[in-house]
């Protein structure tokens, strides 16, 4: 299983903004579709964006287009969603997970885990 320590959610008012990072334990990213996935309560979870291998491969849910940015260090082995002008419906636990699936929309709309780990808490205030 892969284990990730999500982290860099808060407490924001409506309009502000967080960047998430998403680091993996125990193994490289170099070679892996890695996603954000985000879940409400009584609600799945969600993939937002996703990112390929290359920074040309990138692939963002309708709900945050244009507000949120997916990229990908991979000399220091992290992830980062950079989410801005930050909604009230934004407020969510936020997840990452990856996989070998070269599709970055793929990997938002199909990938699941029995194990989603804590991940981090973002919450939104209006």
């Amino acid at each position: 299983q892969f284990r990730f320590v999500e982290s860099g959610g808060g407490v924001v008012q409506s309009g502000e903004s967080l960047r998430l990072s998403c680091r993996p334990s125990g193994f490289t990213l170099d070679h892996y579709t890695v996603g954000w996935f985000r879940q409400v309560p009584g609600k799945e979870h969600e993939g937002i964006s996703c990112i390929g291998t290359s920074e040309d491969r990138i692939y963002y849910a309708d709900s945050v287009k244009g507000r949120f940015t997916i990229s990908r260090d991979n000399a220091r082995n992290t992830v980062y969603l950079q989410m801005n002008s930050l909604k009230p419906e934004d407020a969510a636990v936020y997840y990452c997970g990856a996989n070998i699936i070269g599709s970055a929309q793929m990997m938002c709309d199909m990938f699941t885990t029995d194990d989603w780990g804590p991940g981090t808490q973002v919450t939104v205030s209006s």
